[in-house]
């Protein structure tokens, strides 16, 4: 055993001292513990023999804890009460009702389902904590292998293996303006009548499938995009068609309620689509379902919530 862990008292003389500080008497202390009077004054000597100071002042006529006898109470109490406390904490760990849960998203995941799931899970859920962890699909990828984050809403670019995901949303993408924009009046707009219109983008490196998709839409409408700016998170490009610098892509579950200063548009013709997943580990010997029961809780309500209309 490590020396720091090497100890001239057991955790019974921390309960027999205990008995004795709160009962002041040691007869009642020995009957309350089973135990022979004079065997607990033993336990009790001991005790004070490890610790090198005296806990209790005896009399004829009573028992009184001393300065140190004050200080030791102050100490075991919160001590014994968390080993008491340790069976019942680490069932409902196993449960899956308490622990933490570590979860990537991005800014579709928190405009359309994540705010309901989030809200169920803590309703069900509230001893365990949710970590939150704004991410684009690359980095949620690369953490999910790392086990860095134990589930991630985000956006795959073809299979993901190692993971287990499940599709909570597919959608065909609308158009962003500026509602002061003379296209905003029109009901529904094409992107070949988009050729002028600067665009705001994310940076390839974050979701080459979707950026691809994007360009691939262009192409298909026969005409080259001015790409105006390329920023991160999604957020800011919202902001950015605010302030009038151009449209960004956006899906009609992400597009209500909107901000002022904004108009949503469908298209009709290209258009990419846009696919929103949970994923989460399952390689490996054991998934991380396996060790992690906070997991399997959260998977449990996102599943629920997602299925309603």
């Amino acid at each position: 055993m490590p020396r720091e862990y090497q100890f001239d008292f057991e955790l019974r003389h921390l309960v027999y001292f205990r008995e004795v500080a709160k009962t002041l008497h040691f007869r009642q202390a020995a009957e309350a513990l089973a135990l022979a009077q004079p065997a607990l004054s033993r336990q009790i000597a001991q005790l004070e023999s490890a610790l090198g100071v005296k806990l209790f002042i005896r009399s004829r006529r009573k028992v009184e804890l001393t300065p140190a006898g004050v200080a030791l109470v102050a100490r075991v109490d919160p001590l014994l009460r968390g080993l008491v406390a340790i069976p019942a904490e680490l069932k409902a760990l196993i449960e899956g009702q308490t622990g933490q849960v570590r979860v990537g998203f991005t800014g579709l995941a928190m405009a359309t389902v994540l705010p309901g799931i989030l809200r169920e899970f803590h309703r069900r859920y509230p001893n365990i904590r949710v970590e939150l962890n704004e991410s684009p699909t690359s980095a949620q990828l690369s953490a999910l292998a790392a086990g860095e984050i134990a589930c991630g809403f985000f956006h795959p670019d073809a299979t993901t293996p190692g993971l287990k995901i499940r599709e909570l949303l597919r959608e065909k993408n609308g158009v962003l303006l500026p509602a002061d924009s003379p296209l905003a009046s029109s009901e529904v707009l094409r992107l070949k009548d988009m050729a002028s219109v600067p665009w705001v983008l994310f940076p390839r490196s974050h979701n080459p499938g979707f950026y691809d998709r994007v360009l691939a839409a262009f192409s298909k409408a026969g005409i080259t995009p001015h790409i105006a700016e390329e920023v991160w998170p999604r957020a800011n490009a919202v902001g950015l068609v605010r302030a009038g610098l151009g449209a960004t892509f956006m899906c009609p579950s992400e597009a209500q309620p909107l901000p002022g200063g904004v108009t949503f548009r469908e298209l009709l013709g290209p258009a990419p689509e846009s696919r929103l997943v949970l994923g989460w580990r399952s390689s490996g010997a054991a998934s991380e379902e396996d060790y992690n029961p906070a997991l399997v809780s959260f998977l449990a309500v996102a599943a629920g919530e997602t299925k309603r209309p």
